[in-house]
């Protein structure tokens, strides 16, 4: 059985790609004990309709080069069916937007893509595979980690009362989550990096200029561990 596995969001991998590091991906996958699992719903966003558009081209050939060498991998690959990910991505899509509740009705939070990776996880928790999901999108993580502190950013931000539907909570109380800059900080750790603090300085604000939510004290703890 396989030990761990590692779910990879569309924001993480993108951000990998958007600034030419995809072989910091490469270099973690030979040190680590399991999979790096996408989604199909995942595939669509990081390879097969930015691969038609010629801005987001190389980005997308650069990914898909990941998956046709293995590195990335299907959820066949663990004996999941994607229509059994569907089939629970859709229930959690419908959960997670219909938590929060404003005087006129539900505030969305995520797409199918994200919804696909807390499914997964899920499934891998109940088939005893530990798993994390990678993961930049700060409303998703808020979501999951801490739910009361998004609902208030959302009342001050949209100036509306919202009312939670705090029973949901209980459905992604197993969940972890990493961003890429963690990512990069392990490999910076198990020597993948150069031991340069100026280049780690320099990828942890390259992914956080690409999507990565994270804070500038945040980026100077790690460098502190670091």
């Amino acid at each position: 059985m396989t030990e761990k596995v590692i779910i990879f969001d569309a924001g993480a991998l993108i951000s990998f790609g958007m600034n030419g590091i995809v072989h910091i991906i490469r270099d973690l996958k030979k040190i680590f004990k399991g999979k790096f699992i996408i989604t199909k719903k995942v595939k669509e966003e990081i390879i097969d309709r930015p691969i038609t558009i010629k801005r987001f081209e190389l980005e997308a050939l650069r990914l898909k080069e990941l998956l046709d060498d293995g590195i990335l991998e299907m959820p066949e690959s663990l004996g999941i069916k994607e229509i059994d990910i569907n089939k629970k991505a859709q229930n959690y899509l419908d959960v997670v937007n219909s938590t929060f509740v404003a005087p006129n009705k539900s505030v969305h939070l995520i797409e199918l893509g994200e919804a696909s990776c807390l499914a997964l996880s899920n499934m891998l928790t109940e088939k005893g595979i530990s798993n994390v999901i990678a993961i930049d999108e700060r409303t998703t993580r808020s979501f999951i980690e801490q739910p009361d502190n998004l609902k208030s950013f959302l009342q001050s931000k949209l100036h509306i009362k919202i009312t939670p539907k705090t029973q949901n909570y209980t459905y992604f109380q197993k969940i972890k989550m990493i961003r890429s800059a963690e990512l990069i900080y392990v490999a910076y750790k198990k020597g993948l990096i150069k031991k340069d603090f100026m280049m780690l300085d320099a990828l942890l604000y390259a992914v956080k200029f690409k999507g990565c939510a994270i804070s500038d004290e945040e980026i100077k703890q790690i460098e502190k561990l670091a």
